[in-house]
């Protein structure tokens, strides 16, 4: 029996240094789950045709096959297309939508950099959902943006996690409600003001801007001045978390989507705002008209505790369960659960190419080394490890066969699988894949390779540490 996890998402809990009589009494509140197996059929066997929607409503299955029909043509020989997308819609249930445009932005003075532009230039509402959001200069200078929108007409909702924001001042987001800005403080820690059944360890982990009903950001990105450097640069000031070697830059990785998508993350957030009684919201035009606005095909995934599982890491084992030339990794928090590490050694042991990057340097100490206890049995199985050298990596991605990328919030831990609200947008093709590669591939160079040979020869205390981190495994 798996006891919940009390890192909250990673990222926080060394952050805000939560005393240990908290933790103490987390521990007794939370409760008792483990990861179910995944209900869904994850055999390769046909499954009914896939259906397109595109900014006028759903595509014909004629039209919805040709498209599919042209990325496939245009693809590495893969079978992903053939046996992998009917299970992946009947998994989560959202639709695949074309005529997407789909930028990747990587690190926080890029993503900051288009998501201010994307404020600055709203007329109708911005709609944002953040984990962490910080009173420090990267934060104020978003609060005074909304602020600003507010004052103009333009209505802002904003959806704030309350663990994730526990060291956030309360003038800080006083100033924002004065304005009139909407706010939710997503399962409130002071049970008090709980407006449904309280549920501390249920936490809000998505980040996730919506502009206009046209615009839509997510990714791993929160609102914090950790961000202010980019990690391929020297010398980057950003401040890095409790633990962290000094001087570090946090590596990361965000999209901004244009399209008929932008939708069903849209209905997302509404739903979020809801379960969570949120005050009625200002009338708004949340769904303007869908337009065409690229070629990408693009589906929105998001999970939360409420599902029977998580919809992202079904889908996850769907897509490598399929792969047949690579599996592709890169991600913050790596304490897999058997279902995964099966996985991931079933597509090496098939020939498939599995390559993770992972951190060599981290704010979450027991995740950390939690992970590298399964160093050894997934490079017996053939998978390649490497560490990212010299920066706090927090990206949470992946690209299958080339043609199957995620991007979102989504940790490879219990904690994201369990407990978190979760976002992830899934982009099919391979012009966009090829950007992903790339990306991969510098992340690769900046890597150190993990060697069955050298790891075997890790010194002791290393080998304590990761005994000691199994041990706590699922309070992670």
């Amino acid at each position: 029996m798996a006891v919940n996890k009390l890192n909250f998402a990673g990222e926080s809990l060394m952050r805000h240094r939560l005393p240990y009589g908290s933790l103490v009494a987390l521990f007794f509140v939370s409760g008792c789950s483990s990861l179910p197996t995944i209900v869904p059929d994850l055999a390769h066997r046909a499954g009914p045709p896939v259906q397109l929607e595109g900014a006028r409503g759903p595509l014909s299955a004629g039209r919805s096959q040709a498209i599919l029909d042209r990325l496939e043509n245009r693809s590495p020989e893969t079978g992903i297309f053939d046996h992998h997308l009917a299970r992946e819609e009947a998994i989560v249930g959202s639709p695949l939508t074309a005529g997407n445009q789909v930028r990747l932005l990587q690190d926080g003075p890029a993503t900051y950099q288009a998501m201010y532009a994307a404020i600055l230039a709203a007329r109708d509402h911005v709609n944002m959902e953040t984990y962490i959001l910080d009173a420090d200069e990267v934060g104020q200078r978003f609060a005074e943006a909304l602020i600003a929108k507010q004052r103009e007409g333009v209505q802002v909702n904003l959806i704030r996690d309350s663990v994730g924001t526990l060291g956030t001042p309360a003038p800080f987001f006083q100033q924002m409600s004065d304005s009139g800005v909407q706010i939710l403080e997503f399962n409130p820690v002071n049970p008090l003001l709980s407006r449904k059944e309280w549920s501390l360890n249920q936490r809000d982990h998505r980040k996730l801007l919506i502009v206009d009903g046209h615009t839509a950001f997510l990714g791993g990105i929160n609102i914090s001045g950790v961000y202010s450097g980019g990690s391929f640069r020297f010398g980057s000031k950003a401040k890095p978390e409790a633990g962290a070697d000094p001087g570090l830059a946090w590596r990361d990785t965000d999209l901004q989507l244009q399209g008929p998508v932008v939708a069903e993350f849209q209905k997302l957030f509404l739903a979020t705002w809801e379960q969570q009684k949120g005050a009625p919201l200002a009338e708004k035009n949340y769904f303007p008209q869908p337009e065409r606005k690229g070629r990408e095909l693009v589906r929105a995934i998001g999970s939360s505790p409420d599902d029977a599982f998580s919809l992202i890491y079904a889908t996850l084992l769907s897509a490598i369960s399929s792969a047949e030339v690579s599996v592709n990794i890169t991600n913050a928090y790596f304490a897999p659960d058997p279902q995964l590490l099966d996985a991931l050694e079933g597509a090496a042991r098939r020939g498939v190419s599995v390559t993770l990057i992972l951190p060599s340097q981290t704010d979450s100490w027991l995740v950390f080394h939690a992970g590298r206890n399964y160093y050894e049995r997934l490079l017996r199985a053939g998978v390649k490890i490497y560490e990212r050298r010299g920066v706090i990596l927090h990206s949470k991605t992946a690209l299958i066969d080339g043609v199957w990328a995620t991007v979102g919030s989504t940790n490879l831990d219990w904690r994201s699988f369990l407990h978190n609200y979760e976002l992830n947008a899934v982009v099919l093709g391979p012009d966009f894949g090829q950007q992903v590669q790339a990306m991969f591939d510098k992340d690769l160079a900046e890597s150190d390779a993990i060697t069955l040979e050298a790891w075997q020869r890790r010194a002791l205390d290393l080998r304590l540490k990761e005994w000691f981190a199994r041990v706590w495994e699922y309070w992670l």
